[in-house]
């Protein structure tokens, strides 16, 4: 970090300048908390971003295979755009090449107390502490008070209060562009340099495969929070016609909602017991998001282990990010459907592609209709049984969503 925190600023000029120089127009960087009109890209996962850094590093260390894992992790518990976060520790350590006066050893990666004149920072204990140290000071800069920061420099900056009167200052959100003026007070291009790693990401590795889609889950395990079900009044439910109508209907009203982003990691939560995000936690990444297409009001409730009339519940499911997951309660209006003994649902990672995903659940069978990405079938299924549908199988492959769903609905012919 330069002069507040971090290495100086020459010592990586030399390395970053050739390859980070995009316009002027393009360092315009988002809001540093994130919320669910400032998400994480849902291409940005951590596969992804490790792929996009080896390329810049040919020769990155093992040792670093689980820190995109690691940010994802971290950033969304604090809720903050930690993909950004990413971008800027590849440009904080020249991508991890410590050219610096902080050394990899340090696990620091954002040159946190790295002051210059061969001030050499703190040093952390491991990957995952250091990638927190880092985090919870961005979070800071945006505005928000760190209970009880790793990193001593995080401490003191809130205690000295050095930032306030700079924050009391911004009238908006704070953004990244903000941060980088503070950060770097001394470069004129920290924040250009950070839009241009950015830009080479979106232009480059969002654009192909996850070839690595088993980490989304691998960021989310161990972790629970309480998620309280919004109470929806409604009047009606989905008329009745040929289940693969009525299927292809709602995954157009989601593509148009936006509930459905082109390449999202879509999970059926509660096809398993899984742990899910702890809060506060901003919608990033592939968010679960999995569309039950033959559910009354009622199905809802009891899918996710709830009396039919209830108002409200606690789930425990990987299924939701902090965007609540809405349950539909027509409390009142009708009585309780009976439970179907199969259920058809469509998940996504976002290519052309089709599988079926077989799995038992509670008492039924649940036919899941995964898009995955031509050269990742295989790899993008395993992830998606293993995170969502334990002891599932694949009963076919297919060319397109419709395809698969026609055969769905013939396996599942109630769905």
């Amino acid at each position: 970090m330069r002069a507040l925190a971090g290495a100086t600023f020459a010592a990586l000029t030399c390395f970053v300048s050739p390859v980070f120089s995009p316009p002027a127009a393009a360092a315009e960087l988002p809001a540093i908390k994130a919320s669910t009109k400032n998400a994480v890209p849902a291409c940005t996962t951590p596969g992804r971003l490790m792929a996009f850094l080896k390329n810049r590093n040919s020769k990155l260390p093992a040792r670093y295979d689980g820190l995109a894992t690691e940010y994802m992790r971290h950033g969304e518990e604090l809720g903050i755009r930690w993909d950004y976060a990413f971008f800027q520790m590849m440009l904080e350590t020249g991508n991890l090449t410590y050219t610096g006066d902080v050394k990899a050893d340090q696990n620091n990666f954002a040159g946190l107390g790295a002051t210059g004149g061969g001030a050499r920072g703190e040093k952390f204990a491991d990957i995952s502490t250091g990638v927190r140290a880092h985090l919870q000071h961005v979070r800071m800069y945006g505005g928000e008070k760190i209970d009880n920061p790793v990193a001593v420099r995080t401490k003191n900056i809130q205690e000295w209060g050095v930032l306030d009167d700079w924050q009391k200052s911004i009238k908006t959100d704070i953004t990244f562009k903000h941060l980088a003026k503070k950060w770097a007070p001394t470069s004129r291009n920290y924040s250009r340099d950070i839009a241009g790693i950015a830009d080479a990401f979106t232009d480059g590795a969002c654009k192909d495969a996850d070839p690595q889609p088993e980490l989304v889950t691998a960021a989310r395990e161990g972790r629970a929070a309480n998620v309280t079900l919004a109470k929806v009044e409604t009047t009606s439910v989905a008329p009745a016609g040929k289940g693969a109508e009525i299927a292809k209907q709602a995954i157009a009203e989601a593509r148009a909602s936006g509930d459905m982003p082109v390449r999202t990691g879509l999970g059926a939560g509660d096809l398993v017991k899984a742990a899910v995000v702890t809060a506060p936690v901003a919608p990033s990444g592939p968010s679960p998001n999995v569309k039950i297409l033959n559910a009354t009001p009622e199905d809802a409730a009891i899918s996710n282990g709830l009396p039919p009339d209830s108002d409200t519940a606690k789930i425990d499911t990987a299924s939701f990010t902090s965007q609540a997951a809405a349950v539909t309660v027509n409390k009142g209006k009708a009585p309780a459907a009976k439970t179907a003994n199969c259920k058809v649902w469509t998940a996504s990672y976002g290519g052309a592609k089709a599988i079926i995903i077989k799995a038992a659940a509670a008492g039924a069978t649940n036919y899941t209709v995964l898009d995955v990405n031509e050269g990742a079938e295989k790899k993008e299924a395993e992830a998606y049984i293993s995170a969502y549908a334990k002891g599932g199988e694949t009963v076919g492959e297919f060319g397109s969503s419709t395809q698969a769903l026609d055969k769905a609905f013939e396996l599942c012919p109630e769905g």
